[in-house]
């Protein structure tokens, strides 16, 4: 400690000391990149995280989310640059700042939404104990096939899709090197004399390729098979391939979030699409630097039971509504009508369910079964896993 009793050479020799312990200490920025399609952008509004609060495998989890106010935590040690679109997936804008709930889908927002990002940033800095920086670039609608399509993947056979090819890809790239161009822009306290260091890349995509135009297999009885979705594959190695070339990270690690939507399913063409997806990361020259997080383990499946039961009960009152559209349609009092059918749907959805299923149904879902139901619950887990799962790739380097 400087004292005010000490000479001049004393205080510059303590000085120098501390100087040289805070340098010693110093390490690179580490950056990692997130991107992807919608559900990389992120569907769960922060009024479904009471459904991770009640589950006791996930309340763990709640508590780094949300602090003793009630409030979605202000990660100070975590700042996030974000790439975002509009409701077709246009690229719109870009907001950075310290990572919170609500960088997730910037369109029909609602009480706020998180993707994977905040647990990610979350579970992320508590793995390194040092500041942090996210970059997300996630357009909703788009696929690896033409929109993300990378260079070394050659042009698509469609020439319609030709004049579309790989634009995505190029926003990637571009805003990637854009923040790190100036890195204080979003994370002021950025040291240049340290730099950063590129530490990880995680991709969670693949429902637009999902039901994209892949060839069609035969089957041996002549019958159409699945779709045959090799090709997925070859895009996906060239992607990686690609970016780390892009970014000049040759051992950049890698996540690939494998497609979840349904859950688990067996012999349809999801689950030849998830092994499509997964395939990269067991090859030779990727093993050991790119992994899969399944995401379909996190799928909530008591969100399915509970639609289930209000799916059949909405039945009953289909004809009701069918005639409301038809008096709305000719301009009659339909409102006042709208409102009785609405209340009379609820009374039988109280009547019908339990109180564990009413909590989900109130609590748990924000947004359509291909957004993952719009689960916080969902993401939160994901979010978690693709941060453990990359930790464990960057002991390997």
């Amino acid at each position: 400690m400087v004292t005010p009793t000490m000479t001049i050479t004393q205080r510059i020799s303590i000085l120098g000391l501390l100087l040289f312990a805070a340098t010693a200490n110093a390490k690179p920025l580490k950056v990692y990149i997130l991107c992807g399609q919608s559900n990389m952008e992120g569907h769960a509004q922060t009024r479904t995280f009471p459904a991770i609060a009640s589950d006791p495998k996930t309340a763990g989890l709640y508590k780094k989310m949300v602090g003793p106010d009630g409030k979605p935590v202000v990660c100070d040690d975590v700042w996030i640059a974000y790439s975002y679109g509009n409701f077709s997936g246009d690229p719109v804008g870009k907001r950075s700042g310290k990572l919170t709930a609500g960088f997730g889908s910037q369109h029909h927002i609602g009480t706020g939404k998180i993707g994977p990002e905040f647990t990610f940033g979350i579970t992320m800095h508590e793995h390194q104990g040092e500041p942090i920086l996210l970059i997300k670039d996630a357009w909703g609608g788009k696929s690896l096939q033409v929109d993300f399509r990378p260079p070394s993947g050659g042009e698509p056979e469609d020439e319609k899709a030709k004049a579309k090819a790989g634009r995505y890809y190029k926003l990637l790239v571009e805003h990637v090197k854009e923040v790190l161009a100036d890195p204080a822009k979003v994370y002021p306290g950025y040291d240049s004399k340290e730099g950063y260091e590129l530490a990880g890349f995680v991709w969670f995509q693949g429902f637009n390729d999902l039901v994209g135009r892949y060839p069609v297999m035969t089957a041996p009885d002549g019958k159409k098979g699945l779709k045959d979705y090799s090709e997925y594959s070859r895009l996906l190695s060239c992607f990686i391939r690609d970016v780390r070339k892009d970014l000049s990270a040759p051992k950049l690690p890698f996540v690939v979030g494998v497609l979840g939507t349904g859950g688990a399913t067996s012999g349809d063409g999801t689950e030849a699409f998830r092994k499509a997806m997964a395939a990269p990361a067991g090859m030779d020259e990727f093993k050991g630097n790119v992994a899969n997080v399944f995401t379909h383990e996190y799928w909530p499946v008591e969100i399915d039971a509970v639609q289930a039961k209000v799916g059949a009960l909405n039945k009953e009152f289909s004809k009701r509504e069918k005639e409301l559209k038809e008096k709305k349609k000719e301009g009659g009092d339909w409102k006042k009508d709208a409102a009785k059918l609405e209340e009379a749907k609820r009374a039988k959805i109280e009547a019908s369910l339990s109180e564990d299923e009413l909590f989900i149904l109130d609590n748990g879902i924000s947004n359509r079964g291909f957004h993952y139901h719009g689960s916080a619950k969902f993401f939160a887990q994901i979010g978690k896993a693709f941060a453990d799962t990359l930790v464990e790739l960057e002991k390997r380097r």
